[in-house]
């Protein structure tokens, strides 16, 4: 009589299957850069905090270099209320002032990123916390942006203060670091030619730096699967004129529009390919990355 199989046997072929499957993703990728975006909604999760810094743990241990690029838009509101520094918003877009600039570095270069690198720590990693500043990585220019007046249908430049996007990127301090077996960590903060602090979009940043690495994969973690077509059905794979054709169809909208701006700049300026997929999704990176069935929208350049 054939005997019943131990179960915890076949957990054990199961893992060991799952290893099989991700085989040719570890040898694809071994000695690439991958640039991931942590939103700073996620970060208030104490579970999901740390099986993100599994996740990037486990990338650096099979031989990927992780860096990640995070965030922090709601701790900075919660920071500048606490201190009872008033938060002015432009066509959604806060206007960052010299000490609204100074509040942004406290917490993203402070509390925010080295709670980023405690997390790496404690799941076995090592883990190095910096911004733009540090090492001339980022070298910013103000952003300029406008807006068309409703009525008159003239448009206005938007002053919105000390908020930049980079200019250049230098990325000897995360390559030093790379080779050093440490995970950069970097807050997307810059500072301009003449040493002016500028508070940087994290998506931008991210993708400027994916750009400048040549990356393997950029990975903006949202709060959504990825990009949905019009009946609400998730689009795994996308390229540049594809998102063109969306957005002017209206199938792509609001903040999904500059998420996908960065990722096709990123994909056209050097990085292999970007990804939009839900941070809030256990393991959400190690199945887009070593599974056959991915887990966001893939857009690349082909």
């Amino acid at each position: 009589m054939t005997q019943p199989q131990n179960p915890s046997a076949g957990d054990a072929s199961a893992k060991a299957q799952t290893l099989i499957e991700a085989l040719p993703y570890f040898q694809r990728y071994a000695g690439r850069s991958f640039v991931v975006k942590y939103g700073g909604n996620a970060m208030g999760d104490e579970d999901a905090a740390r099986e993100f810094a599994e996740d990037v743990v486990l990338l650096k241990a099979v031989g990927i270099n992780p860096v990640v690029v995070h965030g922090g838009g709601p701790q900075i509101g919660a920071m500048l209320e606490k201190l009872g520094v008033e938060t002015q918003f432009i066509d959604g877009l806060r206007v960052t002032d010299k000490a609204t600039a100074e509040v942004a570095e406290m917490v993203l270069s402070g509390a925010i990123n080295k709670a980023i690198v405690g997390s790496i720590a404690r799941a076995g990693g090592k883990a190095v916390g910096i911004s733009g500043k540090d090492g001339g990585l980022v070298t910013a220019r103000k952003v300029e942006r406008t807006t068309k007046d409703p009525e008159s249908n003239i448009e206005r430049a938007l002053d919105l203060g000390f908020v930049g996007e980079p200019s250049a990127v230098d990325t000897t301090i995360i390559e030093t670091a790379t080779a050093a077996g440490m995970i950069p960590v970097v807050a997307p903060i810059g500072s301009d030619e003449e040493g002016h602090t500028y508070n940087i979009n994290a998506d931008t940043m991210a993708g400027a730096l994916a750009a400048a690495l040549g990356a393997a994969r950029l990975l903006l973690l949202t709060d959504v699967s990825g990009v949905l077509d019009k009946e609400g059905k998730l689009l795994t794979d996308l390229s540049p004129s594809d998102i063109a054709h969306l957005r002017a169809d209206g199938t792509i909208s609001g903040g999904m529009i500059p998420k996908l701006e960065t990722c096709v700049s990123a994909v056209e300026a050097g990085c292999e390919a970007a990804v939009v997929l839900d941070g809030r999704v256990p393991h959400a990176m190690l199945l887009e990355f070593f599974t056959a069935r991915g887990a966001g929208t893939l857009i690349s350049a082909a």
